[in-house]
């Protein structure tokens, strides 16, 4: 491999080159190896002799035949773009209304994409182009500290770093963006990409760490689902180690664990592109040993980014947004939407295998967030957010990405009856609030809209205290489809309070709104539950979440309290730099913080 490859750059071939040459090179010695790796785990660990011997030769094949170049951004997406890391945590002096007394000490936090050097990159080369998601930046954690003084003040803290995964501290040595996008564009560019970063790096992807951060055992963690999580200092923000749980689970980790109630046991999954394709786990409530592991035998890799829990149960939503490397040998897309397979839930008991999972088939949909999972009677009842298509992976290298994104985004209620371009693409990225209830007993689904066609939401969170039982109230970011269509990027105007305590199995639930001011948007959004756990009502606390006034330049975070959720903000807390858009946030309750 190594020989043959070093013979092709002796000409130092550019991107004018005959292309011919490289697709035969490509077919020869390309789709052999790729043969051979799918029937290995994606990580495999390229020999050191090996790596030694062709580093040399391989970058300077990838600098010979590859240009890298930045993702132009619209003005409208600039708070999108990355911003640098602190050198010392910032204590905020700029607070309007004020934090309450019985707000708690501790740590808001939120994971987002940061990317290095600039922003995402792509890639021109001979073998077409490829890029980076919009998903794929490296992890970044923005943190605000709530310390009370001894006389009883709040203090407030800001600080910013960046998650430092293996492949982060790889880059940042080289100073220079390194691995070739591997998830979007020509098919055979992802599959050049896939290989050299495999043979360069033993990876065929960065580790970006970007996506939630959580807490078990007291120990906190960063976590993207194409690896492990990393353990965090929860008070400097600095990267300790991997987790792995003790060496027993070495495979991705979904982004969303969940803590089974009643016994405080981590439930997790991890997705790989290849056999085994979906693993479940749990992790013991000390967070030292992985005290069940099973192969669910899925015979497709469905991009499950959430699962469910319930007293007894466990939720598994295989629904047909899947990672496919042969349909990627085909040319066709590593990462498709395809509404015409099947969808289906399975509900499994907690300590159960593949064989005891009961399987409900289910409208084709995308459901990336579950809001919550819980036993009613004989019937195990799932709501999530569901839309009829997948922001994930976006378009095709041959499409307009712009368009893609801005036509998916539109409301579905928008009519157009005398545009002739309207088609089923128009708000197909519009998200709702679900219920599928699954009845043990007779295998019976029943399935509605939960919120109308007003506002499209995402991003759900619960009080943390009811994962797993039935509850009254559920949050969400509302997305703001027009700002959406306008940027070709999901930008969220506001917030949501869900009411469940009163189903009416033929209206849309009760919901109350907070929509902020025009060109105000936020990310992020948290639950603060008033007094000590399971002390107060459900709904007793405040939303706490990043906003970032685009006209401004300014960002903030706003504390919002639960019981007058459509009123201002109890507190706005201006930030002495920019926060970009992210992910998820999340609350940790923490006495006697000291940041550094």
């Amino acid at each position: 491999m190594a020989f043959q490859v070093n013979c092709s750059i002796e000409r130092r071939p550019t991107l004018s080159h005959n292309f011919d040459h490289f697709k035969t090179l490509f077919s020869s010695v390309f789709k052999p190896i790729l043969r051979e790796v799918q029937q290995v785990h994606m990580h495999i660990d390229v020999s050191r002799t090996m790596k030694n011997a062709s580093a040399q030769m391989l970058d300077a094949f990838v600098d010979s035949v590859f240009e890298f170049a930045d993702q132009p951004l619209l003005p409208s997406q600039d708070n999108f773009s990355p911003v640098d890391e602190l050198k010392e945590a910032v204590l905020i002096t700029e607070i309007e209304g004020g934090i309450p007394d019985n707000f708690r000490e501790g740590v808001y936090i939120r994971n987002g994409p940061n990317p290095l050097f600039g922003g995402l990159k792509l890639t021109k080369s001979v073998f077409g182009r490829s890029s980076h998601t919009w998903v794929e930046g490296e992890g970044m954690l923005h943190a605000l500290y709530f310390n009370k003084d001894g006389d009883g003040r709040w203090n407030v803290v800001y600080n910013n770093r960046h998650v430092q995964t293996e492949t982060f501290k790889l880059e940042k040595q080289r100073n220079k963006p390194s691995f070739l996008p591997a998830i979007e564009g020509d098919s055979p560019a992802i599959l050049s990409a896939y290989l050299l970063n495999l043979l360069r790096f033993g990876m065929v992807n960065k580790y970006i760490s970007n996506t939630n951060i959580f807490e078990h055992s007291g120990k906190y963690y960063s976590v993207a689902e194409n690896d492990v999580p990393q353990e965090i200092d929860i008070c400097t923000l600095k990267t300790l180690d991997n987790w792995d749980v003790n060496g027993a689970w070495k495979r991705p980790f979904t982004s969303h664990p969940k803590r089974a109630p009643g016994s405080g046991e981590l439930v997790i999954i991890g997705v790989d592109a290849v056999k085994p394709f979906l693993e479940v786990g749990l992790i013991s409530a000390d967070g030292k040993k992985l005290i069940h592991k099973v192969d669910l035998g899925l015979n497709r890799s469905s991009l499950i980014h959430d699962i469910g829990v319930t007293q007894r149960y466990l939720v598994i939503m295989d629904f047909p947004l899947t990672i496919d490397i042969k349909r990627l040998i085909r040319g066709g897309p590593l990462i498709k939407y395809n509404k015409e397979e099947y969808a289906r839930i399975g509900i499994m008991p907690r300590y159960g295998d593949s064989d005891s999972i009961k399987w409900f088939d289910v409208e084709p949909n995308t459901t990336f967030h579950i809001l919550n999972s819980f036993e009613d009677g004989d019937e195990v009842v799932v709501w999530g957010c569901r839309a009829l298509d997948s922001i994930i992976p976006g378009p095709d290298m041959g499409l307009n990405k712009f368009e893609w994104f801005s036509r998916r985004f539109k409301p579905i209620n928008c009519k157009e009856e005398k545009n002739p371009s309207n088609s089923t693409e128009d708000g197909s990225l519009f998200t709702r609030c679900y219920e599928w209830r699954l009845d043990m007993q007779t295998g019976e689904v029943r399935e509605r809209n939960l919120t109308a066609t007003e506002f499209s939401m995402e991003f759900p969170i619960i009080n943390g205290n009811f994962t797993g039982v039935k509850n009254k109230y559920g949050y969400t970011q509302v997305v703001d489809s027009i700002a959406s269509s306008t940027s070709g990027m999901m930008k969220f105007g506001g917030l949501a309070k869900l009411h469940f305590e009163e189903p009416d199995q033929e209206e849309p639930i009760k919901v109350q709104y907070h929509m902020f001011e025009e060109n105000i948007f936020c990310s992020g959004a948290a639950f603060v539950p008033k007094g000590s756990a399971g002390s107060s009502e459900e709904d007793d606390g405040w939303i706490i979440t990043f906003v970032h006034n685009e006209d401004t330049n300014i960002s903030k975070v706003y504390i919002f309290d639960t019981k007058k959720f459509s009123g201002e903000p109890v507190a706005k807390i201006t930030l002495p730099f920019r926060v970009p858009y992210g992910f998820h946030g999340a609350f940790m309750p923490i006495s006697s913080l000291q940041t550094r």
